[in-house]
């Protein structure tokens, strides 16, 4: 194991035309993640000094996105091949002295665990010059090759385009992604060049030129799903739907329950726990914690929010950022609640807006119940105490408060504070008319049959 200090670089600068998306192609999310992040939260995990971000086109895009995580941005003016792209790098990485991993924007299910294989096998007993890290796809298609002995020691890298059709015919492939010495990289990249089918400075003529030098390279292999890479809406999908599939069985691992496994969907940060029950047609948001024994029922949408031990959610339900339900509370079908707080045993079972509230413990929602939270300018908060029931289709005007044990009868419009205990009603009394109603159709059957 080394203990020299890392740096990554991130090539972002591709145009990524067939994405055909005004979004720049590694700001595309991955459970809800953009695939560029799931790179730099990987890399984080190696507490590495310095990560670099090569840009390119649409980088107003790609700068906005790294600004919160503090990585360095290098400009490629031109796409003159990932060599080039990498020698854009050198400036940012003035006096760093230590290892470097090259890694791809589009290629963002790479893992810390494999990035920290490629560091260690670059500080092996051989020393080799560079690490690759390869793989074997099921169609080798035009990926380049590696041509490497038994012991991983690299003989020959070829572009597919500059490959003999022997050559071809080798399974084990480049992904792009290195590890190098700093005080070896930027060397080898001077003297890289472009005479090559595509008139490119590519990255991987570096292993040859280290090998013309008496020092070889190595190539560690991983599994091809990993290494996987996004170029088009289609591959997007793809690489989401092996997150995915990987994620649900990680649940079910941890002591999950999942009655229809290919219709619920995580996000990169979804946090379940022991014994919850997910039913068909779920999906969570970023940032959802769900504590033990939850039931999520079929068809809810869930993000941002925080559910304690033994509550139930939906179905038809939807839980918006901030939303908070404490232990045993229960949200049923077609209610929303955002910013809002749901108290131990409370429960809100159907119908129903819970917006900027705090509710207390083992209060009722009656169906239909809203809180009126917003007022076209500025937004406020609804507090409804412990033990509460407030009846059907009742609108809460805040800011409003029902206190502890309180009354709401069913549709009435409360503009005021309630007091602990007491009833409140705010609707127009019922006045009854008999007989109205027939002499009503009477009349008007009358009419009709005239005309």
């Amino acid at each position: 194991m080394t203990t020299r200090p890392i740096a990554a670089i991130i090539l972002a600068a591709g145009k990524g035309t067939r994405m055909k998306s005004d979004l720049h192609k590694v700001l595309h999310p991955i459970a809800g993640r953009p695939m560029l992040l799931h790179l730099v939260a990987s890399v984080g995990a190696l507490a590495p000094d310095r990560i670099v971000a090569v840009v390119g086109a649409g980088r107003e895009q790609v700068e906005a996105a790294v600004a919160p995580h503090g990585l360095s941005i290098a400009h490629q003016a031109e796409q003159l091949g990932t060599g080039h792209a990498v020698a854009q790098a050198q400036a940012a990485l003035g006096g760093f002295s230590g290892d470097v991993l090259i890694l791809y924007g589009d290629v963002p299910l790479v893992t810390a665990a494999t990035m920290q294989r490629m560091i260690d096998r670059l500080h092996g007993d051989d020393a080799p010059a560079s690490v690759v890290l390869g793989f074997r796809p099921a169609d080798p298609g035009a990926y380049g090759r590696v041509i490497a002995d038994a012991a991983g020691r690299i003989e020959r890298m070829v572009e597919f385009k500059d490959a003999s059709d022997a050559q071809r015919a080798v399974t084990l492939c480049n992904s792009g992604l290195m590890a190098v010495r700093s005080e070896d990289l930027f060397d080898l990249l001077a003297r890289v060049g472009n005479d090559n089918a595509a008139g490119e400075y590519y990255l991987p003529d570096i292993v040859m030129l280290a090998a013309a030098d008496g020092r070889a390279s190595a190539v560690i292999e991983t599994d091809a799903a990993e290494v996987a890479g996004v170029n088009s809406r289609g591959e997007l999908a793809a690489v989401e739907a092996d997150w995915q599939a990987k994620r649900r069985a990680a649940a079910m691992a941890d002591g999950a329950t999942l009655l229809a496994p290919g219709t619920v969907w995580f996000a990169h940060d979804t946090v379940i726990g022991r014994d919850v029950v997910i039913e068909p047609n779920v999906v969570f948001g970023p940032g959802v914690t769900i504590a033990d024994r939850v039931t999520i029922h079929a068809f809810s949408h869930l993000e941002g929010a925080t559910v304690a031990q033994g509550c139930s959610v939906g179905p038809f339900a939807r839980l918006r950022p901030g939303t908070m339900l404490e232990r045993g509370a229960k949200v049923g079908n077609f209610v929303e609640i955002k910013n809002a707080v749901l108290g131990d045993g409370a429960k809100a079972s159907h119908l129903t807006y819970l917006g900027d509230a705090d509710i207390g413990a083992d209060a009722n929602i009656g169906a239909g119940t809203i809180t009126c939270n917003y007022d076209g300018f500025f937004k406020y908060r609804t507090k409804i105490g412990e033990g509460a029931f407030i009846g059907s289709n009742s609108a809460l005007v805040a800011p409003v408060a029902i206190g502890d044990g309180a009354i709401v009868g069913a549709g009435s419009v409360v503009t005021a504070d309630v007091d602990p205990g007491a009833l409140a009603l705010a609707r127009a009394r019922q006045e009854v008319r008999p007989g109205w109603a027939a002499r009503f159709r009477a009349l008007m059957q009358a009419r009709k049959a005239s005309k």
